[in-house]
C-alpha cells in the first residue's frame, strides 16, 4: 500500500472525510527508529476530541488516536471485484430482503420495519437503506416503540464493505449503545457455472410447494413450525423447494430454496442430515436449483451465511461465490434478545 508522495508520507485526511474510505498509516510504538506500523482501511465514521474511528469492511470498529497517524489518504469507495456480478449493497439487501418477506412490515421514510413473529432476525429487523425521515434519535425510539408492541426486540440489520453500505449507522447505533450480534456475509456468484457443476441430480425433486417433509429438515423448525415461518418462507417473487429423499423414508437427506428475482437467483435453507454429509448433496440440491433458475433467466447468485459458519464457507468458496459485503444485526441496548 503506497503512501508515499515524493517520498514522504503525508496524512492527506481531515474530519471533513468522515463517510468516506480511507486508508491510514499509524505507528504502534514511539516515534522512535524500529518504531512498528500498521494500515487500516475502512469507512472513517467519526474524528472528534483527537480520536478517528474506522470501521472495516467486515463491521470491526477501530479507534485511532489522531497523534499515531503517520499517512492517510481517501480511497475507492469499494474495491474493484475481480469476478462476480457487479452491484452495489443496496441491491442485494433489497432483492435479498424480498426473497425473505416479513409478514408485517411498516415505513419509516425510506427504512422498512419487518416483524415475523421472532422467525429470524432477517425477518423481524429494520431495513434500514435510505432516510428514515427524522432524526435518527427520534428514528430510534419509533423503531423501538414499534417492536416492543409487537413483544419483540428491536434489532436493525446494517451493511459493511460494499458501495452504498452503512458504517456510519453503525458507529452511531454503537454510539447509543446498540449491541451488534450476530454478522453474516453476502456472497455472490455467476449462476451459469453452478448449473454446469459436475453433480448428479437425479434424486433433486423440485417444487412450488413449501410441504411438512421439507419441513422435517429444516433446523430452524424445531417443532411445529409457526405460521410465520410459513408464511417468510413461501414468499417471495419466483421460489422453488428442491428436496432429496432419505433412503428408508423419514426426514429428507437434504433441502434448499432458491428465489428468483430478475437476474438474482439467492439461495437458502441448504441443508444436508449429518449422516449423508461429505456426499455431494448439497453440491445437488444448489446445481439443480440453479439450472432451474436460470430457465427462468436468471444469471447471478447469491446467498448469505453467518461469518463463524466454516464449512458453509469452505462449500461455496468451491462453487465460485466470493464475499460481496457483510451486514450485522444490532439490537437495542438492555432489551432481551430472545
Amino acid at each position: 500500500m503506497d503512501f508515499t508522495t515524493g517520498g514522504r508520507l503525508e496524512v492527506r485526511i481531515t474530519p471533513d472525510d468522515v463517510g468516506k474510505r480511507v486508508s491510514v498509516r499509524l505507528v504502534t510504538e514511539d516515534r522512535e527508529p524500529g518504531a512498528t506500523f500498521t494500515d487500516v482501511v475502512g469507512v472513517l465514521t467519526s474524528w472528534t476530541e483527537g480520536t478517528l474511528s474506522i470501521t472495516r469492511r467486515t463491521g470491526e470498529p477501530v479507534r485511532i488516536a489522531e497523534s499515531s497517524l503517520v499517512a492517510g489518504k481517501v480511497v475507492p469507495a469499494a474495491p474493484a471485484r475481480r469476478r462476480g456480478p457487479a452491484a452495489s449493497a443496496p441491491e442485494l439487501d433489497r432483492v435479498a430482503a424480498r426473497a425473505w418477506p416479513p409478514v408485517t412490515s411498516e415505513p419509516l421514510g425510506e427504512w422498512t420495519l419487518r416483524a415475523s413473529g421472532g422467525f429470524t432476525r432477517r425477518a423481524n429487523s429494520v431495513l434500514p437503506l435510505g432516510d428514515p425521515g427524522m432524526g435518527l434519535d427520534a428514528a430510534l425510539r419509533r423503531v423501538t416503540e414499534w417492536y416492543a408492541a409487537r413483544e419483540l426486540p428491536a434489532y436493525i440489520q446494517v451493511s459493511t464493505g460494499a458501495e452504498g453500505a452503512q458504517e456510519v449507522l453503525a458507529a452511531e447505533l454503537e454510539s447509543r449503545g446498540w449491541v451488534r450480534e450476530v454478522s453474516s456475509r453476502m456472497e455472490i456468484a455467476a449462476l451459469a457455472p453452478i448449473g454446469d457443476l459436475d453433480a448428479d441430480t437425479s434424486a433433486v425433486t423440485l417444487s412450488r410447494q413449501l410441504d411438512d417433509a421439507w419441513l422435517t429438515r429444516y433446523q430452524r423448525s424445531s417443532g411445529e413450525p409457526s405460521p410465520e415461518a410459513r408464511t417468510v418462507l413461501s414468499g417471495g417473487p419466483s421460489v422453488w423447494f428442491a428436496t432429496i429423499a432419505a433412503d428408508a423414508g423419514g426426514a429428507p437427506a437434504a433441502i434448499g430454496r432458491c428465489v428468483v428475482d430478475g437476474r438474482w437467483a439467492g439461495f437458502t435453507a441448504v441443508e444436508v442430515a449429518p449422516e449423508r454429509r461429505r456426499q455431494g448433496l448439497a453440491k445437488a440440491v444448489m446445481t439443480a436449483l440453479a439450472r432451474k433458475a436460470l430457465d427462468e433467466g436468471a444469471s447471478a447468485a447469491y446467498l448469505q451465511v453467518e461469518t463463524d459458519n466454516g464449512g458453509a464457507h469452505a462449500l461455496y468458496e468451491g462453487m465460485g461465490f466470493t464475499v460481496h459485503h457483510s451486514y450485522h444485526h444490532w439490537r437495542a441496548s438492555g432489551e432481551d434478545p430472545r
